[in-house]
C-alpha cells in the first residue's frame, strides 16, 4: 500500500491530501483566519464552484481532497486494467477537472449545515423613522445636540440631531422622531409627549 502511495505517479496527490490535512489541523487550532468571499452563489463560475457558500479555507480543503482521492482512484483504476499507473501530466489535469465540480457539489451539500457569521449591524440611514431621546443638551437650527436611539437589534447608537423646522427647538431628555439623515445630522421632530404632565 504505501509503495502505491508513494509512488512518484501519487506524489502529487499524496500532498495534497496532507495539505488539507494541515489546513484542518491550524482551523481546528484557531490559528487561521477564514476569508468569506460575498458573491452570488448562482451568479456565474465562482457561484457554481462554491464560492460564497462556505468560507475559503473551507472549500481549499474540499477540493483538496476531492482532488486526492480521485486522483488516487484514477490511478489503481488505471493500475488494475493496464497494470501500470498513468503520468502524473495526465493524471494531475484530469483530477483536478474532476475535482471542480465535486467540490461544488460538496459546497451545495454542506452550506445549509454549518452556521453563517450574522451581522448586528445596520447602516445609519436604517434609523430613520426610528425613536429617539436627547440626552446632552437641546437641538435648534444648526446647534445639534446628542440624541440615543436603538435599533431593531436592540443596540444604542448616539447621533447628533436638529430640528427638522428653522424655529423648533428639542429639549433635553425628550422623546423624537427621526425623519430624515444628513450626512452625519440626523433631522427630527418632537413626538409630542415631552410637555406632558407626568404621573
Amino acid at each position: 500500500m504505501s509503495g502505491f502511495l508513494f509512488a512518484p505517479e501519487n506524489i502529487v496527490f499524496v500532498s495534497a491530501f496532507a495539505l488539507m490535512l494541515v489546513i484542518g489541523v491550524v482551523q481546528a487550532l484557531g490559528l487561521g483566519g477564514d476569508a468569506d468571499l460575498d458573491l452570488d452563489g448562482d451568479a456565474d463560475l465562482l457561484g457554481w464552484l462554491g464560492f460564497g457558500r462556505l468560507p475559503l479555507l473551507a472549500l481549499i480543503a474540499i477540493f483538496l481532497t476531492a482532488f486526492s482521492v480521485l486522483g488516487l482512484l484514477g490511478q489503481q483504476a488505471a493500475h488494475d486494467l493496464v497494470g501500470a499507473m498513468l503520468s502524473p501530466w495526465i493524471a494531475v489535469p484530469a483530477a483536478a477537472v474532476l475535482a471542480l465540480p465535486a467540490t461544488g457539489l460538496a459546497a451545495r451539500l454542506l452550506a445549509p449545515l454549518l452556521p453563517r457569521d450574522h451581522s448586528t449591524a445596520i447602516p445609519l440611514d436604517h434609523l430613520v423613522g426610528s425613536h429617539a431621546t436627547i440626552v446632552t443638551g437641546h437641538a435648534s437650527a444648526g446647534s445639534p445636540a446628542r440624541a440615543r436611539v436603538e435599533d431593531p437589534h436592540g443596540q444604542h447608537h448616539y447621533v447628533m440631531v436638529e430640528p427638522d423646522s428653522d424655529g423648533a427647538r428639542l429639549e433635553e431628555g425628550e422623546t423624537i422622531l427621526l425623519v430624515r439623515r444628513e450626512s452625519h445630522i440626523f433631522r427630527a421632530i418632537s413626538h409630542g409627549d415631552h410637555y406632558l404632565p407626568r404621573l
